[in-house]
């Protein structure tokens, strides 16, 4: 799917407080390529599931609440639809609100792929945190904040891209 207007979507959580710093409107997107084992979310593997949905309508559910710290992309993996995913990041943060990333594949992978798929640095470059990296559930750790395995990061995106090293988010 390569339309910045709407997404495909496994759903989407109103206000969570799971899925990043705050109270987060999170937007689970459909289509995964990782298939980790014991995957938290396996409905949303399958590319053509879901429903699609337009930006425009996910801004107005976004609009509705003025207690939302910022809105999280999950998935599924957004960053197999970087074009939408960017579009509406652009406009998550008009509002002046963070926008955190999920993302199956390393920082590193992500920033290999953006050199052949322009869009994912664009989406990189609007993310305040990303959290990287498959689930492993032989890491399993339900004590870590916003993510389920001891491989994944969450990475301080704007500390990262001024250091030019990965920094890890210390909230």
């Amino acid at each position: 799917m390569e339309n910045a207007d709407s997404l495909r979507l496994a759903g989407i959580m109103r206000e969570s407080i799971v899925d990043g710093p705050g109270i987060r409107f999170t937007v689970f997107c459909q289509g995964c390529p990782h298939h980790c084992a014991d995957c938290h979310n396996p409905e949303t593997h399958a590319f053509d599931g879901g429903t699609v949905c337009s930006i425009d309508k996910l801004l107005s559910e976004i609009d509705k609440d003025p207690l939302l710290a910022g809105v999280t992309f999950s998935g599924g993996e957004p960053f197999c639809q970087p074009e939408a995913f960017t579009s509406l990041a652009r406009k998550v943060k008009e509002r002046n609100l963070s926008v955190v990333s999920f993302s199956g594949y390393t920082l590193e992978q992500l920033q290999e792929l953006s050199g052949e798929k322009p869009a994912v640095g664009e989406l990189l470059a609007l993310t305040d945190i990303l959290i990287d990296g498959p689930y492993q559930k032989e890491k399993r750790d339900l004590t870590l904040q916003f993510r389920g395995s001891s491989n994944q990061r969450v990475i301080d995106m704007n500390k990262t891209r001024q250091s030019g090293q990965v920094v890890i988010w210390n909230g």
